[in-house]
């Protein structure tokens, strides 16, 4: 065994299913070994933000680890906005940095794609990973590699492994499997448990709300059992939209404060028990509150604790209490699911403008007639847009809200899940990113685009509408399809729209590039709400 393989058969044990990277000098020796030895199947894209976002994308739908693989410096460093957003919002990702060797750091010589220090890269990667290790030395190399991946499950976060190029192929034992990382009382479990029970039983209104973490740590099953004996509706966070897609839970909807459905947002506010579980408590899940959530009738489970109103349990497992609630609450038959939602269906077929609620009009008919698929969302209204879509699995920045997500998030999804997904992105970000699409011809990828065009950043319009800085070209997207692999049509009408999707629908084997024209200003209602609430809350 020697390093370099002995870090695969690490991460393919502990639930790694592929690799995405960019090769370069300092990390050469390294993708040889993942190449020759086929432990797990490498994707190579074309940016380094476009490899953390979508190894980023996988790890959120297989509940598994992430990986992504550069050379130091200038690939590393290309990629930390990708991992801070993998970091914001607990994504469990693996970042694997070639690195100049031992014996070369001796010479004396500046190195090239040093920055300040041969360590300025591992510091500035410590501030936004969870664990970090530099496989310096064969002796200690495997002891690290497992320290650093249990760290990286555990807390469903980034985490940094810098590999110099000279030690991949030394010598080394295999990587020990270490004991689960439990660290919690079992009596505190048990008062814990005492107590969440007691408050949601003598309560009028309790609710359960959920987010990303269910997903993180693989139990979204145990939730939606959990809500079923419960008996509670069942709302996911701005953040969590997608979770329990397929779950026979009490789901009534997405809370989104302000921007959301009023009835919905004030059952969730006036809740005298709200029971929130793995809920990140950030401003997009509940800055848009219409009222400030009282704190003493918030049961908040994430980041290993639980805080009921103003005392918290510490080192409280999440998976360890939604088992202990489950345990406790006993055989209960199951209740009968809620009333489905109703999303906007049935298109007009004319030739009216198209407007963000007629594009989910239309996927949804889309769905309805061809079955659902897995979203990748960019942030901007493309975002706000898929509120009005049929509930599926999502993935996208609702936290950290960088630009640029979407498209290889998208094709993250699909390496993972072999699935076929549905990107929506707008015009903005697509310039930042869009080009990964190129790469779907090596894989087979053949994602369905829909491209939010109009000419301009519309989401910053809303805070800032005077700005001409909001401007921006038209690119004629949809004219560049051809040369990157796939089909590409450009649409301004609602008939058009409804035959695009339905062309995309029957053709397979390459991407398909919807480019959507819309009016400035025209945006979904749900982002204007967002919009003015937010607006409201800083006394704009």
């Amino acid at each position: 065994m020697y390093i370099g393989l002995a870090l695969l058969e690490a991460l393919k044990q502990q639930g790694a299913c592929e690799i995405f990277g960019i090769p370069g000098d300092f990390a050469l020796p390294f993708f040889k070994v993942i190449e020759e030895s086929q432990v797990l199947p490498l994707y190579t894209l074309s940016h380094e933000p476009g490899v953390g976002f979508a190894a980023d994308a996988a790890a959120r739908l297989h509940a598994g680890l992430g990986v992504a693989v550069v050379t130091y410096g200038a690939g590393a460093l290309n990629m930390v906005n990708a991992v801070a957003a993998a970091y914001a919002e607990k994504s469990p990702l693996v970042v694997i940095s070639g690195a100049p060797g031992i014996h070369e750091r001796s010479t004396g010589l500046l190195l090239h794609h040093q920055v300040k220090s041969l360590d300025s890269q591992f510091a500035i990667f410590r501030e936004i990973t969870c664990d970090q290790a530099i496989l310096s030395q064969p002796q200690t190399a495997p002891a690290a590699i497992a320290r650093v991946l249990q760290s990286c499950q555990v807390n469903s976060r980034p985490v940094y492994i810098e590999l110099p190029r000279d030690q991949v192929f030394e010598s080394c034992e295999a990587v020990p499997a270490l004991p689960p990382a439990i660290d919690y009382d079992q009596e505190a479990l048990q008062a814990c448990v005492d107590e969440i029970l007691n408050r949601l039983q003598a309560a009028q209104a309790p609710m359960l709300m959920v987010g990303v973490e269910i997903r993180r740590y693989n139990i979204e099953a145990k939730v939606a059992q959990l809500a079923r004996k419960l008996g509670v509706p069942v709302v996911t966070s701005f953040m969590g939209r997608g979770l329990l897609t397929d779950a026979d839970a009490p789901l009534i909807g997405t809370y989104m404060g302000l921007a959301g459905d009023e009835t919905l947002t004030q059952q969730v506010e006036s809740s005298d028990a709200l029971l929130m579980l793995g809920v990140i408590m950030s401003d997009t899940n509940l800055g848009v509150s219409q009222k400030q959530i009282a704190r003493r009738y918030l049961i908040d489970a994430a980041d290993g604790q639980v805080s009921l109103g103003f005392h918290t349990y510490p080192h409280m497992p999440l998976s360890a209490l939604v088992d202990a609630l489950l345990k406790r609450l006993g055989d209960d038959p199951p209740l009968p699911p809620p009333p489905a939602h109703h999303y906007p269906r049935h298109l007009p077929i004319d030739e009216a403008p198209i407007t963000p609620t007629d594009i989910a009009t239309a996927v949804n008919d889309f769905m309805a007639d061809y079955g659902r698929m897995p979203i990748a969302s960019d942030i901007g209204d493309c975002l706000f847009t898929a509120l009005d879509m049929e509930n599926t699995e999502l993935v996208a920045p609702g936290y950290y809200a960088t630009m640029g997500f979407g498209i290889p998030a998208g094709l993250g999804v699909q390496a993972a899940t072999g699935r076929r997904p549905l990107i929506l992105v707008g015009d903005g970000a697509f310039q930042m990113t869009g080009w990964e699409l190129g790469n779907c011809r090596r894989y087979g990828w053949d994602p369905i685009v829909i491209l939010f065009n109009n000419s301009s950043w519309e989401m910053l319009r809303t805070f800032q509408p005077a700005s001409e800085f909001n401007n921006l070209d038209d690119w004629h997207f949809a004219a560049l399809a051809e040369g990157l692999g796939g089909r590409g049509v450009r649409v301004a009408t609602r008939v058009e729209l409804k035959q695009a999707l339905d062309q995309a629908a029957q053709e397979r084997g390459r991407f398909q590039l919807i480019e959507v024209m819309l009016q400035r200003g025209v945006i979904s209602k749900t982002l204007d709400r967002f919009a003015t609430g937010i607006k409201r809350l800083h006394g704009k």
